[in-house]
């Protein structure tokens, strides 16, 4: 998704656990079909600002990730872990 959209503040102070879950209760009242085309729409866009909330979450965690290094001197260093 590239164009930037407007996270609500509701879901912006969601931890991540609380935003994949609240995702993936969308996915399954989605799958089973049984709401409303105006709900169905309203929970999907709600859905979409959840899942690029938690991609940023993800995206920041693996920015924080760092790996020890052993120096030749024996002491430890820390250092960004390595992009695949």
């Amino acid at each position: 998704m590239n164009k930037k959209t407007n996270i609500p503040e509701d879901i912006k102070t969601l931890k991540f656990e609380e935003a994949l879950s609240e995702l993936q209760d969308i996915v399954e009242k989605l799958e089973q079909g049984d709401i409303d085309l105006e709900d169905s729409i309203s929970i999907y866009q709600r859905g979409v600002f959840l899942k690029e909330h938690c991609e940023k979450k993800l995206k920041s965690a693996e920015m924080e990730i760092s790996k020890i290094v052993s120096l030749p001197d024996g002491d430890f260093s820390l250092e960004p872990l390595d992009e695949k």
